[in-house]
């Protein structure tokens, strides 16, 4: 075989794996795994509608698809398409994700805070909770605490900079604070997050979504690509709340 003849081949393996693939529009995503079969359906893998999920004893996979949420047991062998009335349509995930102002902060099920309450929205960040936050609006960004009892003052600062700090009030019993100052955030940078003077901070990277999913799905991938675990957190266990368990 000629080495002008490989690289045509290459191609054509490359566009047969494409075909193949399935279609992120027809596509469920798999949002949390556990058990022997975690390497095979990995956080973030698509699974088309007609794909058989074979599962093992011990085997658990979350499937956000169509909107509707799965939550697959093992052992044995699934395929999204066979079982469209299993799944329901999730209104606390909806909730969780919701860009809409919400004009009263209430505890929903989510990734508990420090006194039992729940952020209740991806999009808030927690001043508690350390990672990298994907921000849905860098002009309205909003602060979230657990607890609401007193007035609390908090301090932001670019990492390294604390002279360039601003602070943020949280009114006595409110869980929601602006985030309105001078100070620019930036895509990628880190800031500490915590209460003057006493509490430790906490760094909070922050990555900008400029186009943000309609869907559960696309948001779910668009989440795990930026490694933005802590939102992706909240909507397993938001999707696991609402969802109704499949066993073979």
């Amino acid at each position: 075989m000629s080495g002008g003849s490989k690289p045509i081949l290459a191609l054509v393996a490359s566009t047969a794996a494409l075909a193949l693939a399935p279609d992120a529009a027809e596509a469920g995503t798999v949002v949390a795994a556990s058990g022997p079969s975690a390497g095979t359906y990995s956080v973030g893998t698509q699974i088309s509608d007609t794909q058989r999920i074979t599962l093992r004893e011990g085997d658990v996979i979350t499937v956000l698809d169509g909107g509707r949420t799965r939550v697959l047991r093992g052992p044995g062998t699934f395929v999204l398409a066979a079982r469209t009335n299993a799944g329901s349509r999730n209104t606390a995930l909806a909730a969780l994700t919701s860009r809409r102002p919400q004009a009263r902060i209430a505890s929903s099920r989510g990734v508990p805070g420090a006194d039992g309450e729940t952020n209740p929205n991806i999009w808030y960040v927690d001043v508690a909770t350390p990672g990298t936050i994907c921000l849905s609006d860098v002009d309205r960004v909003n602060l979230w605490r657990a607890d609401k009892t007193g007035e609390a003052v908090y301090s932001i600062a670019p990492a390294g900079s604390p002279d360039d700090a601003v602070q943020v009030i949280f009114a006595d019993g409110d869980g929601l604070a602006r985030w309105e100052s001078a100070l620019q955030l930036r895509d990628g940078m880190t800031y500490t997050i915590g209460r003057a003077p006493d509490d430790e901070a906490v760094q909070v990277t922050f990555r900008f979504l400029p186009d943000v999913p309609d869907d559960g799905e696309a948001l779910a991938q668009a989440l795990i690509s930026n490694g933005c675990e802590v939102q992706l957190a909240q909507i397993v266990a938001a999707a696991q709340d609402g969802a109704q368990g499949e066993e073979s």
